[in-house]
C-alpha cells in the first residue's frame, strides 16, 4: 500500500478532486496548508511599499492507494493540477505497513 500527499495550488482543488472521484479514487483527506518552495515566496507591491508573502496557500490531499493504482493516482493528480508555472507543487509518495478500520478491524487492502 502507498500512500499519496499532493500540495498544490487551491484554485486546481476542485479539478484535482473530481479527477480522482471519476477515476475511482473516492476516499481522501484534505487540508487547506501553507508553504514555499525554490520561489522563496511573491513579492509584491502595494501603494508604493514592498512585501513578501513567503508562506502561500496550498490545498493538500492526502491518500492511499495499493502499489497496483499508485501510477494511475500520480497520472491522475498531474494532468489535473498541472498549469505549466512555478508553483505548480508536489506529489509524494511512501510506503504504509498496515491499515486499520477502526469499525469493523479489517485489515490491510480490505480497510481502504
Amino acid at each position: 500500500m502507498k500512500r499519496v500527499v499532493a500540495i498544490f495550488r487551491p484554485e486546481k482543488y476542485e479539478d484535482v478532486k473530481n479527477a480522482l472521484s471519476d477515476a475511482g479514487f473516492k476516499g481522501m483527506t484534505v487540508s487547506e496548508v501553507k508553504g514555499r518552495g525554490h520561489q522563496l515566496g511573491i513579492k509584491e507591491s502595494y501603494r508604493g511599499s514592498n512585501y513578501c508573502i513567503d508562506l502561500i496557500p496550498k490545498s493538500k490531499i492526502e491518500l492511499v492507494v495499493s502499489a497496483e493504482e499508485l501510477e494511475k493516482v500520480i497520472e491522475t493528480i498531474t494532468k489535473s493540477a498541472k498549469t505549466g508555472e512555478v508553483g505548480d507543487g508536489k506529489i509524494f509518495v511512501s510506503t504504509i505497513d498496515e491499515v486499520i478500520r477502526i469499525r469493523t478491524g479489517e485489515r490491510g487492502q480490505e480497510a481502504i
